[in-house]
């Protein structure tokens, strides 16, 4: 059956996916974004665009809502005014959605929420399900925050899916879009010992495993939205030089990428081990298991 889905986010990198996908199933979709409409709507489809959630208020209300907003973690340094950015973007904005939400006539039947997997801080080289004890830093507390806003909505009426993604690789964007010119004048190497875990995932399966959440009525609390095949990364420079044809000669020194980005420079130089414990668990099943895969679709090398 049709539904009627709200989602925040939708022109984002995993939203302009997404919100094709929902469309040609024959979902009716409703877009919150700051862009003008037909921008909205050149990225997304069909879709209804709204630019403020107060415009939502005590309305009739949707059957999903999924929530992807959020200034993207590493396009600026993180000063103390740029994390609370962060923060405001992610935290403040989903405790509005939630109130929102309870002002409406009838509740959603879920809310699938955005997270990462940097909810477990740095984790070395073991195993992380999601019953891992995370280790507090600021991406930690980022992520924790922001669960608990959305958490807030949980009932008998409306369940709550927790998507802690990891590093999303796809054609046209994100964060490989940033490493392909230098890769492919062979100028890549690793990051630091290129030692830590990247937990990598296609972003076709982050969007199954979202509308996948939707639809299962059992999906509730957190899930690692990773690849069943973490690498370290060491192995992902390996990987796409070898895709791309390049070789990779040219380590990032820890010390210099610590220089140049401060705090953030923990993003490259520390990772999670993750694995999708609860998705495998749970029947969910992926497209792109292995990274080689993954990155010729994602750089048009197939």
């Amino acid at each position: 059956m049709a539904k009627r889905i709200l989602i925040t986010g939708g022109t984002g990198f995993i939203g302009k996916e997404l919100c094709p996908r929902l469309l040609e199933r024959g979902d009716q979709l409703t877009v919150l974004s700051r862009q003008p409409v037909e921008s909205v709507r050149a990225l997304c489809g069909r879709v209804e665009a709204v630019n403020n959630l107060e415009s939502l208020r005590s309305g009739p209300g949707f059957d999903a809502v999924i929530n992807l907003a959020g200034e993207g973690i590493a396009d600026k340094r993180w000063s103390a005014s740029r994390k609370q950015d962060l923060r405001d973007s992610r935290i403040l904005l989903t405790a509005k959605l939630v109130e929102i939400i309870k002002t409406w006539e009838e509740s959603p039947t879920v809310l699938v929420s955005g997270s990462a997997v940097g909810f477990y801080g740095d984790q070395g080289a073991s195993p992380v399900t999601e019953n891992t004890a995370p280790h507090d830093e600021f991406t930690h507390r980022l992520c924790s925050d922001w669960e608990k806003a959305a958490m807030e909505l949980e009932d008998g009426n409306t369940r709550v899916c927790l998507s802690r993604t990891g590093v999303v690789a796809g054609p046209g964007g994100g964060f490989l879009q940033r490493m392909l010119l230098p890769f492919r004048l062979g100028l890549g190497g690793r990051l630091g010992s290129g030692k830590q875990y990247m937990p990598w995932i296609h972003r076709t399966d982050v969007v199954n495993a979202l509308i996948w959440m939707v639809d299962t009525e059992s999906a509730r609390g957190p899930y690692n939205v990773v690849s069943p095949n973490p690498v370290t990364n060491a192995e992902f420079t390996r990987t796409l030089g070898r895709v791309l044809h390049r070789p990779t000669p040219f380590p990032a020194p820890a010390p210099v990428l610590k220089l140049a980005l401060g705090e953030m420079s923990r993003l490259l130089l520390t990772g999670q081990n993750a694995r999708p414990a609860k998705l495998t668990e749970e029947g969910f099943g992926f497209r792109f298991e292995d990274l080689e895969a993954a990155l010729e679709d994602s750089v048009g090398a197939r």
